[in-house]
């Protein structure tokens, strides 16, 4: 049987985002999986999905860390480490979004969109190098998008950010690839979370995204979690740079 090929018993899993959507369920699987998580969090006090993980019978630790504060970004890893020896897996599921028209959008949300999407997702991928390379293993998750292929209305920092996020992971695991660590990308199609209530709730842009689908239907961010497994498994260990569409057949219409 290949089943031991998905198990993470053992394994230590850094998950930003962890604490919503897409994040929760994937550090949720992680952890019903076999790894223990380290949740990089803002918010310390927001103990649910840490109490979750603990239920299922694994170690769980939140680590302070505000994806606006460079400082703690830097020290998340080195955190992570300290509390459990190593860090095995890294998960970059965190991301905002800001909408506006081209011609209005604001400097300050084109900074902290690029600033929390791409440049918090290069650090911890440094971080997290600095500790996987010397010790030749690792895997590296970062959430990618659609919008890392395509434009996107009204999202140009999103698009960039993701476009971005998309080549900073092959450009990692052409580095990393030959030294153990494996650097991947989970690519997202329209999915039912916080992040995209305005296009839900826009009853024309819902149904042409809708016409769009073949899958017929919104993503779930339980979606997720088979394709996260799978990324820091050694059922992947011989994927590299590659970009996982979960997407219910967008890329293919």
């Amino acid at each position: 049987m290949a089943n031991h090929l998905f198990q993470l018993d053992g394994k230590i899993a850094a998950v930003t985002g962890g604490t919503r959507g897409i994040g929760r369920s994937v550090a949720l699987g992680l952890a019903e999986a076999g790894a223990d998580i380290a949740l990089l969090q803002r918010n310390p006090s927001q103990l649910d999905v840490k109490e979750e993980i603990e239920e299922l019978g694994r170690t769980c630790h939140i680590i302070d860390c505000d994806l606006k504060d460079t400082d703690q970004v830097k020290e998340a890893i080195p955190k992570v480490v300290e509390n459990f020896g190593k860090v095995d897996i890294l998960v970059n599921a965190a991301g905002i979004q800001r909408r506006s028209d081209a011609v209005d959008f604001s400097e300050e949300d084109w900074d902290e969109v690029i600033n929390i999407n791409l440049k918090t997702t290069w650090i911890l991928c440094q971080q997290a190098g600095r500790f996987m390379v010397p010790n030749q293993g690792g895997k590296i998750i970062n959430f990618a998008s659609l919008l890392s292929y395509q434009g996107g209305i009204r999202v140009p920092a999103y698009a960039a950010s993701k476009g971005g996020v998309s080549q900073l992971t092959k450009a990692l695991s052409n580095e990393w690839a030959s030294q153990g660590v494996n650097v991947n990308s989970i690519v997202p199609g329209y999915i039912a979370t916080d992040m995209n209530t305005a296009l839900i709730n826009d009853e024309n842009r819902n149904q042409q995204i809708l016409d769009r689908i073949p899958a017929g239907d919104w993503g779930k961010p339980e979606d997720f979690i088979g394709a996260a497994i799978f990324l820091a498994s050694d059922a992947s260990n011989y994927v590299h740079g590659h970009q996982l569409a979960v997407d219910g057949g967008w890329m293919g219409r």
